[in-house]
């Protein structure tokens, strides 16, 4: 199983498209339906066997919850915060851009 490079708080990107988010949950393999992953075409459908990232996303549209494989994912460095309603929910932002989990939220 493959060590997962992006972690929970961490700001990252689409590689293809216009999006970023928050990461808050990672999946160690893909852990959603076959259904999912049909709906992707077959030229750009990632490989099951990778960690994938649950996001609070947003886009220059809307906000949402995002499910990516880690190819398709990079570090946004931008230091820009992600304006998801969802995120005061989970995490306090901290002073380099990065989001850190608050206590009440841990498991």
């Amino acid at each position: 199983m493959q060590e997962a490079k992006f972690s929970i708080g961490q700001v990252v990107k689409h590689k293809l498209f216009p999006f970023r988010g928050v990461v808050f949950d990672v999946d160690p393999e893909f852990a959603n339906t076959e259904e999912w992953m049909q709906a992707i075409p077959e030229p750009v459908r990632p490989d099951p066997k990778q960690p994938f990232y649950h996001l609070f996303a947003e886009n220059s549209d809307s906000h949402y919850v995002a499910y990516v494989s880690e190819q398709n994912l990079i570090p946004d460095d931008s230091g820009e915060p992600v304006e998801h309603p969802s995120i005061d929910l989970l995490f306090d932002e901290t002073d380099d851009g990065e989001y850190k989990l608050r206590p009440e939220a841990l498991n």
